[in-house]
C-alpha cells in the first residue's frame, strides 16, 4: 500500500534526463523509508538472532517443565524414551529443512497456508485457513495463555490452589499485553522474544547443570537396565513418537514471517538448523537430568516434573520454577501471535479474508488488524468454550496440513522444475517427513475416531464457506446485504489509506472498523 501521487508530485522518482525527464525539471524529493509518505509495508527486522528466538521461543513451552512424561509412559523404559526424544528431534529437523527449502524458494509470509496455496491452489489453502481461524489458533492461544495465568499466580497462592476466576483474569491480562505489544512495535516484539528465549534457556540450564553434576558424581541407578526388553512397549511406540513430535512442534513459525526476514536465503535455513540443534540438545539433556534425580515411577507420578526436581535438588528455590514456566508460556504466546498475524495478513492480501486485515499501521508498520482479529475469539473461548475438547478435535489437522505442504514441495519439484531454489534438500528428507505426518493422522483416526471425525467435519465446513465467501457471485441475500454494507466501508478506508493525508486518522479508522 503506497501513497498515491497528486498531480505527479511525491512519486519519489528523480526527474532527470537519464530517466526521461527534462533538463529544467526539479528533482522530486526522496522519501524516507519509514516516513508516513513512503511505502507502507512490513519492514525486514527479523535478523538471525531474532529468527532463532522465534523458533526456540515457540517450541519450548510449558511441556518440558510440567509433563514430559507421555514419551516415557508409552515407550516403557528410560533408555527407549531418550531414543524417541532424539529420533523425534531428527524427524523434526527433516520437516524444518523441508520448510527451509519452501521458505527460500517461495519468499512470502504465511507458512503452511502460502505453501499449500502455491502447490495445490486456493481451495485447499482456504480450508486450512478456515480451520485455523475458527478453531485451532484461538483455542491453542487460549490454552497457552491459561498455563501462563496458572503459573504466574502459583507462587502467590502457594501452597493453596489458584482460584479459577483469578487464573482467567491473569490470562486475559497476559493475552491483552501480548496483543498490545505485537500491535505497537515489531522491533520490541522481537527484543522481548529474545529476552524470553534466554530466560527459557536459563531455566533449562538450571535443571541440566545440577542433574549432570549428580550424574558425573555416579548417580546412575535410574539408568540401570535402561533398555530392558520386557519393559519396552512396541505397541506404544507410535504414541510415544506422537507425543515427541508435538513437543518439537513450532519449528515452522519463522516461515510465517519470511517477508520480514533479512536475507532469507541464508537466515531461514541457518536459523532453523541452529534452533533445532539447540532444542534437541536441551530436551535430551533435560530428560537425562530428570532421570538422574527421579526414578521413572516418580516422574510418571509427578504433576509438575520440574517442581518435583527443584524440590529435591534446590529446596526453597523450587518456588521460582512456576515463574520460569509462566515466562516460557508468555514467550510462546508472543511468538505464536507474531506468526499467526502474518498468515491472516497474507490471506487477506490473497483475497481470502476481509481487506482490512491486510492493512498496515502507517507509522508503526505492524499489521494491526491482523494482530487484533484473534483477540475477541480467544477471550470468548477462554470464558465460554470447551477449549481442550476443541483442541482434541482439531489437533491432528496440524499434521495433516503440514504433511500436505511438504508433499507440495515434492510435487513442485516436478511441476515447477525451473523454480529458483537457493536451498535444496535431498528428496528423501521431505518424503520421510510427509510419511511421518500422514502416519500421525492415521494414528489419530485409529486411536480416537470419534473426535478425529468431528475435527474433519469442522474443517470441511471450509468448503461451503469458500464458495459462499470467495467464489459465488450470487450470494445469499442476507450475506449480500451484510457484505454490501461492509465492503464499501473497507474499500473507502483502503482508498483513504492510499491517499494517507493523516496517519492518525487512518489508525482511528482501522480501529473503528475492527471494533464495530
Amino acid at each position: 500500500m503506497t501513497r498515491r501521487s497528486v498531480n505527479g508530485e511525491g512519486t519519489g522518482v528523480n526527474n532527470t534526463p537519464q530517466n526521461g525527464g527534462h533538463p529544467g525539471d526539479t528533482p522530486a524529493p526522496k522519501e524516507e523509508p519509514d516516513a508516513p509518505n513512503g511505502k507502507v509495508e512490513l519492514k525486514k527486522k527479523v535478523t538471525l538472532l531474532r529468527g532463532i528466538s522465534i523458533i526456540i521461543g515457540t517450541i519450548i513451552g510449558a511441556g518440558i517443565f510440567i509433563s514430559p512424561k507421555g514419551i516415557l509412559k508409552n515407550s516403557g523404559s528410560v533408555g527407549m524414551s531418550l531414543v524417541v526424544w532424539i529420533a523425534c528431534g531428527v524427524l523434526s529437523l527433516f520437516g524444518a529443512l523441508s520448510y527451509a527449502e519452501l521458505g527460500t524458494s517461495i519468499q512470502k509470509s504465511g507458512g503452511h497456508y502460502t505453501y499449500i496455496l502455491e502447490a495445490f491452489g486456493p481451495q485447499m489453502a482456504f480450508i486450512r485457513l478456515w480451520a485455523d481461524l475458527i478453531a485451532i489458533r484461538p483455542a491453542g492461544l487460549a490454552v497457552i495463555s491459561l498455563a501462563f495465568g496458572q503459573y504466574i499466580l502459583e507462587p502467590i497462592f502457594m501452597p493453596c490452589g489458584v482460584p479459577e476466576i483469578a487464573i482467567k483474569l491473569a490470562t486475559s491480562i497476559g493475552i491483552t499485553s501480548v496483543m498490545y505489544l505485537n500491535s505497537m512495535s515489531t522491533s520490541w516484539t522481537n527484543r522481548i522474544q529474545i529476552l524470553l528465549t534466554f530466560s527459557k534457556l536459563l531455566a533449562i540450564a538450571i535443571i541440566i547443570v545440577p542433574g549432570l553434576y549428580m550424574l558425573f558424581k555416579g548417580e546412575t541407578k535410574n539408568f540401570e537396565n535402561a533398555f530392558e526388553v520386557s519393559n519396552i512397549k512396541l505397541t506404544g511406540l507410535p504414541l510415544a513418537f506422537y507425543s515427541g513430535m508435538y513437543a518439537y512442534a513450532g519449528w515452522f513459525y519463522l516461515n510465517f514471517v519470511t517477508e520480514e526476514v533479512e536475507n532469507p536465503e541464508k537466515t531461514v535455513p541457518l536459523a532453523i538448523c541452529i534452533s533445532m540443534a539447540i532444542v534437541t540438545f536441551c530436551y535430551v539433556l533435560t530428560n537425562v537430568a530428570y532421570y538422574t534425580v527421579m526414578s521413572a515411577e516418580e516422574l510418571l507420578a509427578s504433576q509438575a516434573v520440574a517442581v518435583t526436581f527443584a524440590g529435591k535438588m534446590m529446596g526453597n528455590f523450587s518456588v521460582a520454577v512456576p515463574v520460569f514456566v509462566a515466562l516460557s508460556c508468555f514467550g510462546s504466546m508472543n511468538g505464536c501471535l507474531f506468526a499467526f498475524s502474518r498468515m491472516f495478513y497474507v490471506a487477506s492480501r490473497e483475497g481470502h479474508l476481509p481487506e482490512v486485515l491486510s492493512m498496515i499501521h502507517v507509522r508503526r508498520h505492524t499489521p494491526l488488524a491482523a494482530v487484533l482479529v484473534l483477540y475477541p475469539m480467544t477471550v470468548f473461548q477462554l470464558f465460554v468454550g470447551d477449549i481442550y475438547s476443541l483442541l482434541n478435535f482439531m489437533s491432528f489437522l496440524r499434521w495433516l496440513f503440514i504433511g500436505v505442504a511438504v508433499l507440495g514441495l515434492i510435487y513442485m519439484r516436478y511441476t515447477r522444475p525451473d523454480m529458483l531454489r537457493p536451498f535444496k534438500v535431498p528428496l528423501f528428507i521431505p518424503a520421510v517427513f510427509s510419511f511421518t505426518c500422514f502416519f500421525m493422522v492415521f494414528l489419530s483416526l485409529y486411536s480416537d475416531p470419534v473426535n478425529t471425525g468431528i475435527g474433519f467435519a469442522i474443517s470441511l465446513t471450509g468448503i461451503p464457506a469458500y464458495y459462499i465467501f470467495i467464489v459465488f457471485d450470487r450470494r445469499p441475500k442476507w450475506l449480500q446485504n451484510g457484505l454490501g454494507n461492509t465492503l464499501p466501508t473497507l474499500r473507502s478506508m483502503a482508498s483513504y489509506q492510499n491517499c494517507s493525508m493523516n496517519p492518525n486518522n487512518v489508525s482511528m479508522l482501522t480501529l473503528k472498523i475492527i471494533l464495530s
